[in-house]
């Protein structure tokens, strides 16, 4: 199945999570998984929450940010990944002065 994002209008979403700022989303989301590609403009947050019943997996397409991830941080830049399994907690922080763009995956488990 191909999911063809530059198709897709993205969403603008304030406070994501209880974050800060907005995030730009294109999703398919069906029963199993969510898939996004997001941009976090400077100074905008994915809030931190728990995987409880799935896990997450974060691959940085282009800028810098950070991830805090339990209870440590990890700069992360493109062509990182960042991996949150499930029962861990994280949020995604834009710190720099451009977007930060990135693709995600949550597999229902």
């Amino acid at each position: 199945m191909l999911i063809d994002f530059s198709a897709m209008e993205p969403a603008v979403i304030s406070h994501f999570l209880d974050g800060e700022g907005e995030i730009h989303a294109k999703m398919q989301v069906d029963e199993r998984n969510r898939i996004l590609h997001g941009v976090l403009p400077p100074g905008s947050t994915i809030g931190y929450h728990t995987h409880e019943t799935s896990s997450e997996i974060i691959y940085i397409l282009a800028g810098t940010g950070k991830v805090k991830y339990d209870d440590g941080e990890e700069r992360l830049k493109a062509g990182d990944c960042h991996y949150c399994p499930k029962g861990h907690g994280h949020s995604l922080i834009n710190n720099s002065e451009g977007s930060l763009e990135f693709f995600a995956v949550v597999p229902n488990q």
